[in-house]
């Protein structure tokens, strides 16, 4: 993210904020992943909404989950077979079972 001094804040056009009042910088993608950041830490939930709307709206596809996480979300759920029946509680999938066994060579 390049340093934005208080100069070229000024300076900045009022759509370059994702906030009235300056607040939330997105004048390139690098601060608006910091805006979104930010906000969802620090901000109130209707500010959280403006910040989300405003960014996707300059830049679709910021703050979007990408394939990245489906598989994130695709390997947590473990790699259930057709056919494999379905683990109970406190059981894990055979191929996540497997995957930690050659992790962490049979501890748990």
């Amino acid at each position: 993210m390049a340093k934005l001094t208080a100069e070229a804040r000024k300076e900045l056009p009022k759509r370059d904020f994702a906030l009235s009042g300056g607040r939330y910088p997105i004048e390139d993608a690098s601060h608006a992943r910091n805006a979104l950041a930010r906000v969802s830490q620090h901000g109130t939930p209707e500010e959280k909404a403006k910040v989300r709307a405003e960014v996707s709206r300059k830049y679709p596809g910021i703050g979007q989950k990408g394939k990245s996480m489906k598989k994130k979300i695709k390997w947590a759920k473990g790699d259930q077979k057709e056919g494999e029946k379905k683990p109970t509680d406190g059981e894990k999938p055979s191929g996540l079972k497997k995957r930690m066994e050659r992790l962490y060579g049979g501890r748990k």
